[in-house]
């Protein structure tokens, strides 16, 4: 542990707090294990501890879809690390089915938790970034955000919303040295799309571009570009990790 805490980030990245929310599986564990491969002290939130966890990487309770939770989170991860100057907020559900069999609960909660679990942790974070006069916040999206997907119509248009908010706050917090930014995946190797059954992923990789499936590896690439120093001129972007899927996607590009 007290080696991890030691490494030193690499060359031209000075050694930052991160906090990755949905960050014990996934997209999410993959970029917490990159920010800390790069010298960063991580913290990683879910609503449910993990059964294991990489040393280095500090664990605390998070719902982004409630306030108080948001609020304790970040103040967990101040007192043990830091006040977090990155922000990757990745924590998020689905709730598919198609609209005419789509409850209203359906539709809110998984706006509430994408979208607007979204606002509060960036808001949450970003008040130590103005005083810092640094910060990276890099919003989760989709390419099923631009290009839209039948089942999908709740998660889809709270990843399209992820646009605006990213793109207002970038105006809002430039002048202090913070850039807001999203990565856009399309379908990537994780257990929610394992779930779909290995025909529908066969037909999936065939329809993308480059021919296969993504890896957690693949976003968090990107990710940990988009919060590192060589990004700081790039604010407002959306960043597609699709393989092609989605090129000429609009809100996606």
């Amino acid at each position: 542990m007290a080696e991890d805490r030691d490494r030193q980030p690499e060359r031209g990245s000075p050694k930052r707090v991160a906090f990755v929310t949905g960050g014990s599986r996934g997209i999410g564990l993959a970029t917490a294990r990159r920010l800390s491969a790069a010298g960063h002290d991580v913290a990683v939130g879910s609503r449910t501890e993990p059964d294991e966890l990489d040393p280095g990487l500090t664990w605390v309770e998070c719902d982004v879809t409630d306030e108080s939770s948001v609020d304790k989170a970040f103040a967990a991860v101040e007192d043990a690390l830091g006040p977090p100057t990155i922000l990757v907020a990745n924590a998020g559900l689905t709730r598919d089915t198609l609209v005419l069999r789509m409850k209203d609960e359906d539709f809110t909660d998984v706006v509430d938790a994408n979208l607007a679990g979204s606002f509060r942790t960036a808001k949450r974070a970003v008040k130590p970034m103005m005083k810092a006069r640094w910060g990276r916040i890099i919003f989760v999206s989709s390419v099923v955000g631009a290009l839209g997907q039948a089942g999908q119509a709740n998660y889809a248009a709270s990843k399209a919303g992820l646009v605006g908010l990213a793109r207002s706050l970038a105006r809002e917090f430039a002048s202090r040295g913070i850039t807001v930014n999203l990565v856009a995946p399309g379908p990537i190797d994780t257990e929610m799309l394992a779930a779909i059954g290995s025909d529908a992923l066969a037909a999936m990789a065939a329809a993308v571009p480059v021919g296969r499936i993504g890896t957690p590896d693949d976003v968090a690439a990107a990710i940990g570009f988009l919060a590192s120093d060589d990004a700081g001129f790039i604010t407002g972007a959306s960043l597609a990790v699709d393989g092609g899927l989605g090129m000429g996607g609009g809100l996606g590009g």
